[in-house]
């Protein structure tokens, strides 16, 4: 009699997905504000395109000044976003990928100062992918003592680098058999790339201080220098959490065509695919709702807001024998959520099974008689900001409050048949359910019940959609009346139904509430 209107069609969602890969190989993924932040600040080239980007169709915004005040502005933070633009309010990162251009690799970090740097470093090690070129390559390594102090590097790859001395030419790069550059583009199967551009940069001393787990995906073709035959691209990921790191010495990154243009579109894919694995904020308790409305600066992930279009994880461990589970989001009032739920893997929207429906702050699943396991609960933050292109990259106006983080609470409640006392008696002509429909609802009603003491009786309503909409559960003492108060409930007038149990007995009836 109950239906549950909210459980998608399992071969509908799957062929959403495959079209989804086929169409949009690099299309964004959800969880993120968009694909893409370009890093040209201050002593960097200020570059407003990137062609492999556009060629992979990914979203993109770029920082493209040498002015200090704006670059703190956006990548450290300013009076409405205390994250800067690369962190979400629990410092998850925001953008899938930064890029980083060519330039000076220390006068950048200086620019930068430690508090900026350490913006980058929490976005890699929070599940952000980094590419770079040139000194985007020099500056993530560890750098080298300088009057007793490090140069002010990233430090995200824990090796080192050094200058081939080549300036302003062209040089080859040898392609190894296991390079996973492969993977995307065959480069005419010569395992051989020419005449990239090359000015000042980099490569990675492959026999000192070389990180274990760097891949090397290219090497240098340029016989009279020692850069010869040494790792001119290398990949690096620290573990599951962070992103995946993909540099280069030379610049193939303002190319339109050819070669050049493959190899960057294979460095940004092999990037992207190298994303940190979204992480569990935790698990949520029987009835106990999770409050997660804290601020960047109180240094509490786990329970910080949450930004635009980001997506929190949470995990449900359902016992067996549940009876009914239900889920409910309050959200704050000025932003737009979502709610999904799914069994044994996370739930995204465009794989969620189940989704909330519900105002736009207000959302709520119920799932009769759930199997037992691990379900995943997700809240997405669908309220974003508008993006306004400057002549130093973009902007944000409009909902501009939500880069602080929109608050909310999420509550699951769920019942076992083990939670109603065994009693095999038929008591089926001991207490008296009072039909009342079409009649309405007082604001009072009551139960004339006869049972052994220490008897539960356990009272569920439900909506016309078969949601839950509260669930009462009393131990009961001595027999005579339970008084159900719905005045003190939050529930509107409407039509529902009540669903009594107790022992092995239970009936349901329909009912017609007026408050």
């Amino acid at each position: 009699m109950l239906k549950l209107s909210s459980m998608k069609n399992h071969n509908f969602s799957f062929f959403v997905i495959l079209c989804g890969f086929t169409v949009h190989l690099q299309s964004a993924t959800p969880g993120f504000y968009k694909d893409l932040f370009m890093d040209g600040g201050k002593e960097l080239t200020s570059r407003t395109s990137l062609p492999a980007a556009v060629s992979l169709d990914l979203s993109m915004e770029y920082l493209a000044t040498d002015d200090q005040t704006i670059q703190t502005k956006i990548m450290i933070g300013n009076d409405y976003d205390e994250n800067g633009i690369l962190l979400y309010p629990d410092g998850a990162p925001r953008f899938r990928l930064i890029y980083t251009n060519g330039g000076s690799a220390t006068g950048h970090g200086n620019s930068l100062g430690e508090q900026g740097r350490q913006r980058v470093r929490s976005f890699y090690y929070n599940g952000g992918s980094y590419s770079g070129s040139c000194a985007g390559a020099f500056i993530v390594s560890v750098s080298y003592m300088v009057s007793g102090t490090y140069e002010p590097y990233y430090h995200i790859w824990p090796g080192r680098t050094h200058t081939t001395g080549l300036a302003a030419t062209y040089t080859g790069h040898f392609i190894p058999e296991n390079s996973p550059l492969l993977h995307y583009n065959y480069f005419g199967g010569d395992h051989y790339i020419s005449t990239i551009y090359h000015n000042g940069g980099c490569f990675a001393r492959e026999n000192v201080d070389f990180p274990a787990g760097t891949e090397i995906l290219l090497r240098y073709d340029y016989s009279s220098l020692d850069m010869h035959r040494q790792p001119s691209c290398w990949a690096y990921k620290k573990n599951d959490r962070s992103g995946r790191l993909v540099v280069i010495g030379s610049h193939p990154e303002s190319v339109t065509s050819g070669e050049p243009l493959a190899l960057m579109k294979a460095i940004l894919s092999y990037a992207l695919a190298g994303q940190g694995a979204p992480q569990i904020k935790g698990e949520l308790e029987n009835g106990v709702a999770r409050y997660m409305n804290k601020s960047t600066s109180d240094n509490d992930p786990a329970y910080t807001k949450i930004g635009d279009r980001q997506y929190h994880h949470f995990r449900i461990d359902i016992p067996e024998n549940t009876e009914n589970l239900s889920v409910q989001l309050d959200g704050d009032d000025n932003f737009e959520f979502g709610l999904y739920l799914n069994r044994d893997t996370l739930a995204f929207q465009t794989i969620a099974n189940y989704q909330g429906t519900g105002s736009t702050a207000d959302e709520e699943i119920a799932i009769p008689n759930p199997p037992p396991g691990i379900w995943y609960v997700a809240v997405e933050c669908k309220t974003t900001v508008q993006a306004v292109k400057k002549s130093w990259g973009y902007d944000y106006t409009g909902q501009i409050a939500v880069l602080n983080g929109a608050s909310y609470s999420l509550t699951a409640n769920w019942h076992t048949n083990t939670d109603i006392t065994a009693d095999n008696t038929d008591h089926t002509d001991d207490y008296i359910l009072y039909q009342n429909y079409p009649n309405p609802f007082n604001s009072n009603t009551a139960i004339e019940y006869s049972l052994p003491n220490s008897s539960q009786v356990r009272l569920t309503v439900f909506n016309t959609t078969g949601r839950v909409v509260t669930i009462l559960v009393n131990q009961l003492q001595t027999a005579g009346f339970y008084t159900v108060n719905w005045t003190a409930l939050n529930i509107s007038t409407g039509v529902y139904y009540y669903q009594l149990q107790t022992g092995d007995f239970q009936q349901v009836k329909k009912m017609l509430l007026v408050k």
